[in-house]
């Protein structure tokens, strides 16, 4: 198995090929790590704010080198990639903050209550201890922002824990120079090499391999469903099952309701129109599925985002084998039953994807299980209902999301009516984060942001793979009873 770099506006080779990391390679790549994470995991949040702001300096200072060749590997466009260089450093600097704060160190005292339980006790001391070394598997769709030195690996840094990552072969050139970058930082900060661990490959083998390696004690995965749950059950089943947290994707519903409607949705499709053709519509947040109820108003909002839905140009997938998945979504989308085309141009073999929308009855959506399924493309499917409160039973449908959207809810009301309480409860059950304005594209790195959700969309509900709770992940908690006044004075530091 080999690893070329390819120009996705041509699908021409760059460069010559070169194999993929061999099994012995992976395994030392581990055993550094494992090497490296006691000491890591006693290091003090200074040290780790030094790592991640410097990490951030020098993938700021390589912008002129870096962003033009993930241009040339993912034709994402030199705008939207120097967006998300900014990100990956904002969140790089994040996470330095927040270890300097010192949330990772964070511990409970119970002081000493003479007597018998359950009114006495002993001093007990809660505090966290870092996993260890994490397996992070980058994304295709954000070559910095979920790669390399992405959200994963600075919370993993930030928690105390070292990084094997797993270079993704949508852009295995950049993947590499931005490890190697990586590295002089560490060793500039005399620190070991086997802090961020670095292996590639495009067969199944390289991934379990990783995995399955006995100095794994966690897996980070943002990626396909297929892909997420096959490696889930492999860590599930090690001698030593480890835990994996995995983001998988989801249809992201929009409910819009009829009070969004009243001044006129043309604005509303626009926007919505965008959000779905955004990056080709490849976000885990991508809006596939949008309830409309019944009627005029409907109606015109329905034709308005037909309308500038087709007036865009999405460009190519990142990959052919993405591609051949959304390909293979539309075909599934147009024959199931009940489903009718709104914008459904076929684009020729070798020219971008177009957009495609088609609109289906409630009644036909909830009943078929096939138009549950996320379709990662620039796709939508309007679910039409006779009432805003069948689009409950749409949710219900659906099951876990990462997102779902409710336009219309009165913001002002002091007493909801019960349908809107329901809608608003079936939301939060079934998503990790819940919009009542604006749409799901564009995820915010703060604190009390959460990119999760129940199965499938993550399998991890109770965690974030955005935001500085991501850190949590890769923490353990731990009692300490009776412990010596040094250990005590740590505050939470492991020794």
């Amino acid at each position: 198995m080999t690893l070329q770099s390819i120009d996705a506006r041509t699908g021409q080779p760059v460069g010559e090929a070169w194999p993929e990391s061999t099994p012995a390679q992976i395994d030392a790549a581990v055993t550094a790590a494992a090497t490296t994470a006691p000491a890591w995991a006693t290091s003090d949040g200074a040290a780790r704010a030094r790592l991640l702001r410097g990490l951030a300096d020098a993938l700021e200072s390589a912008r002129e080198h870096l962003v033009p060749l993930a241009d040339r590997e993912t034709a994402l466009g030199l705008p939207r990639l120097n967006g998300e260089l900014d990100r990956t450093a904002f969140q790089l600097r994040g996470f330095a903050d927040v270890a300097e704060r010192g949330d990772a160190f964070a511990f409970l005292d119970d002081p000493t209550v003479a007597g018998a339980p359950p009114a006495g006790r002993p001093h007990l001391t809660r505090v966290r201890v870092p996993l260890g070394p994490v397996a992070m598997f980058a994304a295709s769709n954000f070559p910095f922002a979920f790669s390399v030195l992405g959200g994963d690996t600075a919370s993993a840094l930030a928690a105390g824990c070292p990084v094997v990552i797993k270079g993704h072969p949508a852009h295995p050139e950049l993947s590499r120079q931005t490890v190697a970058l990586a590295r002089q930082v560490i060793a500039s900060q005399g620190l070991p090499s086997g802090l961020i661990g670095f292996v590639e490959g495009t067969s199944i083998a390289a991934g379990v391999r990783l995995v399955q390696a006995d100095g794994i004690a966690a897996v980070a995965f943002t990626g396909s469903f297929a892909g997420g749950t096959a490696l889930a059950r492999i860590a599930a089943e090690r001698a030593r099952p480890i835990p994996f947290f995995g983001e998988l994707g989801s249809v992201n519903p929009l409910i819009v309701l009829p009070d969004a409607l009243r001044e006129g949705g043309t604005e509303l499709a626009q926007s919505l129109a965008g959000s779905i053709c955004l990056g080709s519509g490849q976000f885990c947040t991508s809006p596939g599925v949008i309830v409309v109820t019944k009627g005029a108003a409907g109606d015109a909002f329905v034709d308005a985002l037909a309308t500038h839905l087709a007036s865009l140009s999405p460009h190519a997938l990142l990959t052919p084998g993405i591609r051949g998945a959304f390909e293979k979504g539309l075909v599934r989308w147009r024959d199931a039953a009940g489903v009718r085309p709104l914008v459904a141009d076929i684009a020729e073999a070798n020219a971008t994807p177009r957009p495609y929308l088609a609109e289906v009855d409630g009644g036909d959506f909830v009943a078929n299980a096939s138009l549950h399924e996320e379709v990662f493309g620039a796709a939508a499917l309007v679910v039409r209902t006779d009432t805003p409160s069948q689009a409950i039973d749409i949710l219900r449908a659906v099951g876990g999301s990462l997102t779902v959207t409710l336009w219309g809810i009165e913001k002002s009301a002091t007493s909801p009516d019960d349908t809107t309480l329901e809608l608003v409860r079936a939301a939060t059950q079934i998503a990790g984060r819940v919009l009542f304005a604006g749409v799901p594209t564009g995820v915010a790195v703060t604190a009390a942001q959460h990119h999760g959700g129940p199965f499938p969309a993550s399998t991890a509900p109770a965690t974030t793979s955005v935001g500085y709770a991501a850190l949590d992940r890769f923490l353990r908690p731990v009692a300490l009873q009776d412990a010596p006044a040094w250990l005590v004075d740590r505050k939470g530091v492991p020794c």
